[in-house]
């Protein structure tokens, strides 16, 4: 596989149709453009003209960018949209949006705004009532006044939120970018609003230097829901009572400082301190501590390894011990909202764990646990009462916490001596040191046979040396210890047995990983990668965006996925600075970088980046292959290709998938005998490797098996098909995998063709066209249709194959095995597209299409058999 996989969403279904009659829940944004009638006092008619008519287009363009169904305007707007996110972006766009006009005229142009999130009812006014006015929709229900009184209340240029709303925006906040990362968000307490019966809670969200970020005045028809105590008269009262005691209670409970924590902030958890002359406990505490911490939902803990990467930048040595100053420091760089400062010490013959929670800028404890009990066994219990209390101190309720953990001795082990060889073994992982981190990984669970993490820890080091054979045996152990694991580690490891035992379910394993733990980076990482496979573009690119974020040590691989993402989206710009960002962080490679100047036809630039591609890595050679093959170079692309070959030697993968590459190149250059060859010999040798048992790449081989089968279908010779669906009959679960199921159908649709049943063919493949189709798939479409004299639906799909160049280059089947056959044929597509608008009569068309065909490729320099 030539993913980067992570070894630290289902599509959803669409609503159902609501009755006309229906509530529905939607999201609604007023607006008010503060003092419109005093601009046209203050510009005049003309001016004042022109400025609505650039305000009308600010809207319109707002409208259609942020999903927006517009329902009422004058000198306000209320808008419907089906999410809180959108009506959030709109906002925020449209208060820069006046800024803007405004400056350009020398005027404050600011609005008012007010969300909320509730039912409401919709229904069309008739032709004959628009006629004479009305609105083409109506919008009633009780969400609108409370929107209303929102906007109302608000400041010029604040936007306030209700209680349903903004937790809803607030989470999916990330979707706006990195502005995302800079909104703040205020309470403004309780309010009571003119016909509504409950108190409301209300919320602001802005820019800083845009947003008022000021409490709202009240007003008649809102006002600040104060309880009877805190009003001036009680005040009164009070004041004279309290004012005696409080200057002795100020001395005995002075006030602790606090920290505003958000959902989801981070942590940097300081090296612990060992009082207790016990030096075994360093790193078995250390890391109890961290694994109970984890278990939240609300609270990350950036990782010890992006700590000590940190500190690289901070030109100190990896071994620094991370006190209150020097966790704080790396706090404030990776943008943590807190250091936290655990303590295990012996005092009066019984053990106490604290913890101390520190302002990272001013370096003061915010506030502090601790418990305590008898004898060294004692200190996992006291970690859970701390840990517990502390994360319920940074804004996670007790019954989330009750619900969400699992205590800590159930969840590591008793035993210090296997603790602190899992600590030592996640260490040596962090550090790419795989040999010893298995060793440790094992030695944890000889001392503990049911340490279910430590289990868990071996497989990961296998999957991260691709070897998954032997990552069986201990997936197994962990698998039957899951009860033993925390909420997010039993998932992730159910993720990990479904790659083994159910691969067509892996990725909504992924995918509910990562959205119930948004800020887990591996489970975010892994869902876009497997949602890549199944060419599911933009749900993997939302999941990349969200791990390639400061915390995450890999955030360089995390952009090599979004540029994926985007290639595959025929993004072009964005998918090149995505790996430019990649290759700046991680150093890898530049291949994808050719891949993405070429799909856009930049061939100088291509080459460019093709001289900085290892001369030693087979895996290079496959852009090279596939760059020689678009420009016409046939010699190239087979020396290319044989070159990748004899350095992969005998063994492995990529000595089975790139058969594959030279059996195309050979085909191209006119070597129909050796292209007939290759991708037998590919096919023979993904055949005996899904035999073997157990076959460490089986899913990657049942891919080259189904390519290869297509391949030796396109070539001519001997049609393995039959022979390969029969030898994966016996993988039946596998190849229910989504890009196994349709490779396996695009073959059996040419085997159809071939044998005259082109209408079967059409019928095989029709399933799968959903938008995330396979390259592949549309190139058989292309030739069922013309060879049943369906020309405008052939042509149809030959300019889907040219419109969709990233696609050919960035498809992911066996290590991009099919990539040479795809680029070639999103350019045979061009000629195909040429001889059939040619059959129609349509002469004019079909030399222009043929006249940029020959540019790339003469016709007379291809094989006679590829000529139309």
């Amino acid at each position: 596989m030539d993913t980067a996989v992570h070894t630290f969403e289902p599509t959803p279904e669409p609503l159902p149709r609501q009755p006309a009659n229906a509530p529905q829940l939607r999201t609604l944004l007023l607006t008010d453009l503060v003092d419109s009638t005093g601009l046209v006092e203050r510009l005049g008619d003309a001016p004042a003209s022109d400025l609505f008519r650039a305000h009308d287009r600010l809207v319109l363009q707002l409208q259609q960018q942020w999903r927006g169904r517009l329902i009422d305007r004058s000198d306000g707007l209320l808008l419907l949209f089906e999410r809180p996110i959108d009506g959030l972006g709109f906002a925020l766009d449209y208060a820069r949006g006046l800024i803007a006009l405004g400056n350009e005229r020398s005027i404050e142009l600011r609005a008012r705004a007010g969300m909320h999130v509730g039912e409401v009812l919709t229904w069309r006014n008739s032709d004959e009532a628009v006629s004479v006015g009305a609105k083409p929709l109506e919008v009633e229900g009780l969400a609108k006044p409370i929107a209303a009184r929102l906007m109302a209340m608000a400041r010029p240029g604040q936007i306030l939120l209700s209680a349903v709303a903004e937790p809803l925006a607030h989470r999916a906040a990330r979707e706006l970018g990195e502005r995302g990362q800079h909104l703040l968000w205020k309470s403004w307490g309780r309010w009571r609003f003119k016909g509504v019966p409950e108190a409301q809670h209300v919320f602001e969200v802005g820019e800083p230097g845009v947003a008022p970020l000021r409490i709202p005045p009240s007003t008649p028809k809102a006002w600040r829901d104060i309880p009877l105590w805190r009003r001036p008269a009680a005040l009164a009262a009070e004041v004279a009572l309290l004012a005696g005691g409080a200057l002795g209670l100020w001395f005995i409970a002075r006030p602790e400082p606090a920290i505003a924590f958000n959902q989801r902030d981070w942590v940097v958890v300081g090296d612990l301190r060992n009082l207790t002359g016990q030096s075994a406990l360093d790193d078995s505490l250390e890391q109890a501590f961290r694994i109970s911490l984890e278990q939240s939902r609300h609270v990350n803990v950036l990782s010890d390894l992006k700590a000590r990467d940190t500190l690289g930048r901070m030109r100190r040595p990896p071994d620094t011990v991370l006190d209150r100053a020097v966790a704080s420091e790396i706090a404030v760089r990776d943008g943590a909202r807190a250091v936290i400062l655990p303590t295990v010490a012996e005092i009066g013959g019984r053990v106490r764990v604290s913890a101390e929670v520190i302002d990272p800028r001013t370096q003061t404890t915010v506030y502090a646990e601790s418990a305590e009990g008898r004898g060294f066994e004692s200190a996992l219990h006291s970690i859970d009462k701390v840990t517990a209390s502390l994360r319920g101190k940074l804004g996670e309720a007790v019954k989330s916490i009750e619900k969400d953990s699992v205590p800590l001795p159930d969840v590591t082990s008793k035993n210090v001596d296997a603790l602190r060889a899992y600590a030592l073994a996640q260490k040596a992982q962090g550090k790419y040191e795989y040999a010893q981190a298995l060793q440790l990984f094992q030695r944890a669970t000889q001392l503990d046979p049911q340490f279910a993490l430590a289990w868990l820890g071996q497989v990961r080091v296998y999957y991260s040396q691709e070897n998954a054979t032997r990552a069986e045996a201990p997936l197994r152990r962990a698998q039957a210890l899951r009860a033993h694991l925390p909420p997010r580690e039993a998932l992730y490891l159910d993720a990990w047995v479904s790659v083994h035992d159910t691969p067509a379910q892996t990725t909504a394993k992924w995918v509910e990983l990562a959205q119930l733990y948004p800020d887990y980076l591996p489970g975010r990482g892994n869902a876009s990668t497997w949602l890549y496979m199944e060419n599911r573009f933009q749900e993997a690119l939302a999941h990349a965006k969200a791990a390639a974020i400061p915390q995450n040590l890999l955030q360089g691989q995390e952009y090599d996925s979004i540029g994926r993402a985007q290639l595959g989206l025929e993004n072009y710009a964005e998918a090149e600075t995505a790996f430019k960002r990649s290759f700046a962080s991680t150093g890898g490679s530049s291949r994808r970088l050719v891949s993405t100047a070429a799909a856009r036809r930049d061939f100088a630039a291509a080459h460019a980046y093709e001289k900085r591609l290892e001369a030693d890595d087979p895996h290079m050679y496959i852009e090279r292959t596939s760059l020689a093959i678009d420009e016409g170079r046939w010699s190239d692309a087979q020396a290319m290709a044989r070159k990748a070959l004899a350095l992969t030697g005998d063994k492995g993968l990529g000595s089975r998938y790139l058969e594959l590459p030279v059996a195309v190149a050979d085909w191209m250059a006119g070597d129909a005998e050796g292209a007939r060859t290759h991708a037998r010999n590919a096919v023979d040798k993904a055949l005996a490797a899904l035999r073997r048992t157990p076959d460490a790449d089986v899913e990657d081989d049942a891919a080259l098996a189904l390519s290869a089968a297509l391949v030796t279908q396109r070539v001519g010779g001997s049609d393995a098909t039959g022979e390969v669906l029969e030898v994966l009959k016996g993988h039946a679960e596998l190849i229910k995998a989504p890009h196994l199921a349709e490779l396996a159908a695009v073959v059996r649709a040419g085997q159809a063709r071939r044998a005259g049943r082109s209408n079967e063919a059409i019928e095989i493949l029709r399933p799968f066209l959903t938008g995330r189709e396979r390259y592949q798939t549309h190139v058989e479409l292309m030739e069922s249709f013309a060879s049943l004299g369906r020309s405008d639906d052939a042509i149809v799909h030959a300019q889907w194959l040219q419109d969709h160049r990233g696609l050919a280059y960035v498809e992911l089947e066996c290590g991009h095995c099919l990539q040479a056959l795809n680029v070639a044929d999103s350019n045979l597509a061009m000629q195909r597209a040429a001889a059939l608008l040619q059959q129609q009569g349509k002469s004019a068309e079909a030399n222009r299409k043929l006249a940029a065909f020959n540019r790339l490729w003469p016709t007379e320099a291809l094989p006679a058999y590829l000529r139309m």
